[in-house]
């Protein structure tokens, strides 16, 4: 038991918030009271964001917020304020594009320093204690902001003014454009330019997954057949999937690797993460019918059921980097450890296949520096080891599924990376998702349980009494507004549980949650949607629009509103759809790569779509149906499949879909392409 005494944040519910609650720091969470002490007692405010799996965040606090001599100087000079970023990323996302536009970059830990009125006039992110090699300490900052502070009122005011107007003026400054087809060559282009074809991604080091960007060349390759966007995609997930970056042991995804080759990963998991690369590798796999993409999605999902997945079926946030104080303690062998678990010859064996080495492969981020250990990871596919090992493949992967069980039930006794169990709408949403989405392959159907699970545990505890979302759940409780990522990803997950099971159930509650989006964020000055309604705890509320490590949620909502109106046939989504296509024209025109689910979701607004209409005779035959076409549905198919019993259901909310009948007393097909609608026919048109 902690024998220090706790500060206001052991009230708190966050983890990360937590972690800090018995630094000697006298921590506030985000709230007025703590503005209104700062404006009593005349003192700026620090305010630090970060989250509970921060590598680079534990480092800080253990440096200086631990320190008691760093927090007595801090409660000296400021009124602190701790922020979980994924609690509220409202908040984050306001100083976060403050420091992207006064320093030139940003991460975590954000430092921000506010006056009274909450804005900004200092950022910065990760400080050293002591100044060293140039880089400013952060017992000096807190002097020199001490000093400033009493000596250069005048001077701060002016310039948190300035910050707070500019940071206003660049949330308004993306002017609309007509975008055209020309845009898909044009980013296509740019990620050829960025291809590392040697190792796959983008770039050289640090390597991001970014599976949004994949699923935009995927659907490129749809279209235009140009076999490079394809060879794109393969190897990037190829390699990712063969490098440190994944967990070969316990399955999933690294956060990103910070090598070229994806061999040495900065160790945290994000659910994030783990449901876009399943959507990657789903969608790769139906184009390529390779079973190694398909391998790969499974087992992501299994990790995930397994290691973070709540009793109710709702899904946690993340693991930390770091266990026992050691960034990826848990994910490394010494060769030492693996020879006094295994005989000579399976010694060998995972020598050959896993690449480790007797001095070790591994090298600490922060210090380049060798430690010895291994990172088991894959240099070679199982065939050609096959081949030089002279064994039969399915033999070599039997005797690879041993070794991996085997070094899987040791590592379960280790200290486990802190687990980060809140429960967040958006990311579940996501997830659920990516569930469904891998429901449509060739045996996966089971995921859809997990799936309908998920949207059932977010039904029945993140919403409020009027029925809005919420957006955190965690310890029995949940609480804050929902924000637009929140409303946009579930949606998502509703969209593609409907897509995946024909339960109209699922279209309806995703139009219902739309039409609530709608009249909660739609900005209709600018044809986009806000990110937040917590205005009054904000200086300004933003707009995301970049897909970053998580796509924007205006992008997962052009999809949303697409998909909707080739459904429903409501011109009112469709118009609104074409204006949030255009509202950002501009800026996407000039840096279409930076827009990869925005334009993923374009191609079916800008593209030929189909619109499939199935009136089923019976329910065996809708279950037939769905179980041997829909795999062969495209992304550019939107289909309704339903038994004349329940169209019935279905004319209450789509009325026009009361004239499709059964012709000939057998299942119908109605089909239209390009604004034109072909003859209803008996035979299966696609």
């Amino acid at each position: 038991m902690n024998k220090k005494k706790p500060n206001r944040l052991i009230n708190e519910k966050s983890p990360y918030l937590l972690q800090h609650a018995y630094n000697p720091v006298d921590w506030h969470a985000w709230n007025d009271e703590a503005f209104e002490l700062a404006k009593k007692n005349d003192k700026p405010i620090f305010l630090s964001i970060g989250y509970s799996t921060c590598h680079w965040c534990h480092v800080m606090e253990h440096e200086s917020f631990e320190d008691e001599e760093v927090a007595k100087l801090m409660n000296e000079v400021f009124v602190s304020i701790k922020v979980d970023r994924e609690e509220r990323p409202d908040i984050d996302h306001i100083y976060m594009t403050v420091c992207q536009i006064m320093t030139g970059h940003g991460g975590w830990p954000l430092t921000a320093i506010l006056d009274h009125n909450k804005k900004p006039f200092f950022t910065g992110t990760y400080f050293p204690k002591e100044s060293k090699y140039g880089r400013i300490g952060f017992v000096d900052l807190i002097k020199q902001i001490d000093e400033a502070w009493k000596n250069k009122r005048d001077q701060i005011n002016r310039s948190a003014d300035s910050i707070t107007q500019h940071l206003v003026n660049y949330s308004n400054s993306f002017n609309q454009m007509e975008l055209t087809a020309a845009v898909f060559d044009s980013a296509f282009d740019e990620f050829v330019n960025k291809y590392d074809p040697n190792f796959g991604g983008f770039g050289t080091a640090p390597k991001f997954p970014s599976p949004h960007n994949l699923l935009f060349l995927l659907n490129y390759y749809r279209r235009t057949k140009k076999g490079k966007a394809l060879e794109i995609v393969e190897k990037t997930l190829t390699e990712m999937r063969k490098g440190g970056i994944f967990d070969h042991i316990g399955f999933g995804f690294h956060r990103y690797s910070t090598d070229q080759k994806w061999l040495l990963p900065h160790f945290e998991k994000m659910l994030y993460d783990q449901g876009m690369l399943i959507l990657a590798y789903s969608e790769l796999y139906s184009i390529t019918k390779n079973s190694l993409y398909k391998k790969t999605a499974e087992e992501i999902i299994e990790y995930v059921l397994r290691d973070m997945t709540n009793s109710e079926g709702g899904f946690f946030s993340a693991e930390d980097a770091d266990s026992e104080g050691v960034e990826g303690k848990f994910y490394v062998w010494s060769e030492k450890e693996l020879r006094s678990i295994f005989d000579e010859d399976d010694f060998q064996l995972l020598k050959k296949v896993f690449s480790t080495e007797e001095d070790g492969n591994f090298a600490e981020e922060s210090t380049k520096e060798f430690t010895g250990e291994n990172i088991l990871h894959l240099k070679k596919d199982y065939k050609t080891l096959a081949e030089e090992l002279n064994l039969d493949e399915l033999i070599l992967e039997n005797k690879i599924v041993e070794i991996r069980k085997t070094l899987f039930s040791i590592r379960e006794k280790r200290v486990h990376p802190y687990k980060d169990d809140k429960i967040l709408t958006d990311w579940n949403g996501l997830f659920i998702a990516a569930l469904a989405r891998s429901g449509r392959l060739p045996n996966l159907q089971n995921n859809l349980v997990f799936a309908e699970k998920g949207i059932q545990f977010i039904l029945k505890y993140l919403r409020d009494s009027d029925g809005n979302l919420l957006h955190r759940f965690r310890d029995n409780d949940s609480s804050i507004n929902a924000n637009l990522d929140d409303y946009s990803f579930l949606i998502f997950g509703l969209i593609e549980l409907y897509k995946s099971t024909f339960n109209f159930d699922y279209l309806e509650k995703a139009i219902e949650f739309q039409n609530i989006q709608n009249n909660l964020f739609w900005d209709d000055e600018s044809g986009s949607f806000l990110f937040s309604r917590n205005t009054k705890d904000l200086i300004a509320n933003t707009k995301e629009i970049y897909d970053n490590a998580i796509p924007a949620g205006n992008s997962i909502s052009l999809l949303n509103l697409i998909t909707i109106a080739k459904l429903t046939a409501d011109i009112k989504f469709e118009d609104q759809a074409n204006r949030l296509l255009n509202s950002y024209g501009e800026i996407i025109d000039k840096v279409p790569n930076g827009f990869g689910m925005f334009l993923f979701a374009a191609d079916f607004l800008i593209n030929s779509t189909k619109e499939l209409v199935v009136i089923a005779k019976s329910e065996d035959e809708k279950s037939d149906l769905v179980k041997n076409i829909l795999p062969r549905f495209e992304p550019n198919v939107f289909a309704i499949i339903a038994t004349e019993e329940e169209k019935l259901k279905i004319e209450k909310k789509i009325e026009w879909i009361k004239n499709y009948k059964l012709i000939n007393n057998s299942t119908t097909y109605y089909l239209c392409s390009n604004f034109v609608c072909e003859q209803p026919t008996n035979d299966f048109p696609l």
